[in-house]
């Protein structure tokens, strides 16, 4: 990963010596931030508003693959897949703690690449970076990020909120990340067997950057504020489609359902899947990584959101007793399912 010429032990600064190197950059900009980085904690003023706070674990065998993920998108996508979790409560994040351990074998500018990426995604979210640790490691690399949001408190959103009647929807497109994932992982095992052979990916940017640096839909938040739509109940689709729809009807206590043919799959998506020999709708249902926002809205929007290219209606909510269900594009009527990954799963490792 880097020669001798670059290496630079992290052990010639010390903890508190690469905690100093590695935030001589930062800085705050969010009127909710009282005091970041420099003190026993950090001091945060949300004046009148809800406080909504949320933590993600990144274990390198387990949730990414340093074979073919770089270390600045690493960084990236640790902190805005934190975000996302604060997007689907309907709020706006604003500041992120980073924590690192890591194993003698990463130099200092490697643990650069990692916070090289991690700082891209906070200007771009426009969230400060307030703290963190940095820890020895035995087992590769550890990333915890913890993410801090708010919102009014009429404007949070729950997955439990979902009304019998209400339209399903669903920002972006789906299936994307998971069929990245195959493509990489085809890549690395053929490099495995040939170290002279160089991965092909060319012409598949798009599933391969929805894999290695999705995007947070904060943007979806922003359009509900500008349109005054207001969702009863939400969630990000980190697990698949399938799963995350399950999540809002068992917390809401109603039904659904789900039309295949209104699922959104992009067409790079769909034609890999195919060479793949993977059903596409499968991938979308559960895939998962796509960190779009999965909502419902109560009828009397449906004007406010039919016209928003980037949302696409898939369903709507039933009563609990009809239970949860997906209409097929030839019109049969299937039992709804969660098959997407569960991390405790004893083959949860074949997921990066």
């Amino acid at each position: 990963m880097f020669d001798n010429k670059e290496r630079t032990d992290i052990s010639e600064l010390g903890e508190f010596g690469l905690i100093d190197y590695l935030t001589k950059a930062v800085e705050v900009n969010e009127p909710s931030t009282i005091k970041g980085i420099g003190d026993d904690a950090a001091v945060l003023d949300f004046s009148n508003k809800q406080t909504l706070i949320s933590t993600d674990l990144l274990l390198e065998g387990i949730h990414f693959d340093l074979r073919y993920v770089p270390l600045k998108h690493l960084g990236y996508k640790a902190v805005q897949v934190n975000l996302s979790d604060i997007y689907a409560m309907n709020g706006i994040a604003s500041q992120i703690t980073f924590s690192i351990g890591l194993s003698s074998k990463f130099p200092l500018e490697a643990v650069e690449e990692i916070y090289e990426g991690a700082l891209i995604a906070c200007k771009k979210f426009n969230v400060d970076l307030i703290g963190g640790d940095t820890s020895a490691s035995a087992q590769g690399l550890v990333i915890s990020v913890t993410s801090i949001g708010h919102a009014d408190k009429d404007k949070v959103v729950y997955r439990s909120g979902a009304k019998e009647g209400d339209l399903l929807c669903v920002s972006g497109d789906l299936g994307g990340a998971y069929v990245g994932l195959q493509l990489l992982e085809r890549e690395k095992q053929i490099f495995l067997e040939n170290p002279n052979i160089q991965p092909d990916l060319e012409g598949k940017d798009y599933i391969v950057e929805r894999q290695l640096k999705p995007e947070a839909r904060k943007d979806v938040v922003e359009l509900f504020e500008t349109y005054g739509i207001q969702p009863h109940a939400m969630i990000d689709v980190s697990d698949g489609l399938a799963s995350e729809i399950l999540h809002i009807c068992k917390a809401s206590k109603v039904g659904c359902k789900l039309y295949e043919e209104k699922i959104p799959v992009d067409p790079m998506t769909y034609e890999t899947a195919r060479e793949f020999g993977l059903d596409p709708t499968v991938c979308a249902l559960s895939g998962g990584e796509d960190y779009e926002l999965l909502f419902t809205v109560p009828q009397d929007q449906y004007d406010k959101v039919k016209n928003q290219l980037d949302i696409s209606i898939i369903g709507y909510i039933t009563e609990e007793a009809a239970g949860y269900e997906m209409v097929s594009k030839s019109g049969h009527v299937h039992s709804l399912k969660a098959q997407g990954w569960n991390a405790f799963k004893s083959d949860s490792t074949d997921k990066a």
